[in-house]
């Protein structure tokens, strides 16, 4: 019998993660490099183009390795869904690096399988539980940071203490556009922006 391919999948949530480490094991585990597919995104949806292109590419006996089962989806239903295609559907063996117990090599028998199974529901479910736990707190720390007056995100730019009379010669046509925003030293939707409040104070 013809001997599969082994894969290996990294997925980090945001662009700033480091995949070193994923890549690390993987490369430990013996994957050639050229078979370890890699997604960098924070990803609204399941849309991964390198997860995807390996898909296609997986045939039955062939070899995935994942470091942890949450590499597979955000939440506890999106993790037993590619299992589910993963093992059933294509027939491919997955080994869980960071769980030994999810490797489905082992355990070919009805209680191995049951017994993996079983800790796949386990684990992604208190996977998910630990994300939404994180999410909690960090909107918990959030509020409160607000309500002590910490202000987020990048500080507005500050204008000139003679920005009206800029705007009133400006609107009388004094001078242009382009001066004006030379003058306050600010962008285009800045200059707008706090044309607005200064509208509405009026």
């Amino acid at each position: 019998m013809k001997k599969g391919i082994e894969y290996g999948y990294v997925r980090v949530s945001s662009m700033e993660q480091n995949v070193s480490r994923q890549i690390t094991a993987m490369l430990n585990a013996g994957i050639r490099k050229e078979n370890i597919y890699v997604d960098k995104q924070t990803g609204k949806d399941f849309h991964r183009q390198n997860y995807e292109k390996m898909l296609s590419l997986l045939q039955s006996g062939d070899l995935l390795y994942i470091v942890s089962i949450d590499r597979l989806g955000r939440n506890y239903v999106e993790v037993q869904e590619q299992w589910r295609i993963l093992t059933k559907e294509i027939g491919v063996d997955i080994c869980v690096i960071d769980m030994p117990l999810l490797d489905t090599r082992n355990g070919k028998d009805l209680m191995g399988t049951f017994i993996a199974d079983l800790v796949l529901q386990i684990l992604s479910f208190v996977a998910e539980s630990e994300r939404e736990n994180i999410h909690r707190r960090q909107e918990e720390g959030i509020a409160a940071a607000k309500k002590n007056g910490v202000r987020f995100g990048r500080p507005e730019a500050s204008i000139p203490k003679n920005f009206e009379t800029i705007v009133c010669r400006w609107k009388n046509k004094e001078i242009t556009l382009k001066e004006a925003l030379r003058k306050c030293k600010i962008s285009k939707s800045t200059f707008y922006r706090r044309l607005r409040k200064l509208s509405y104070k009026g």
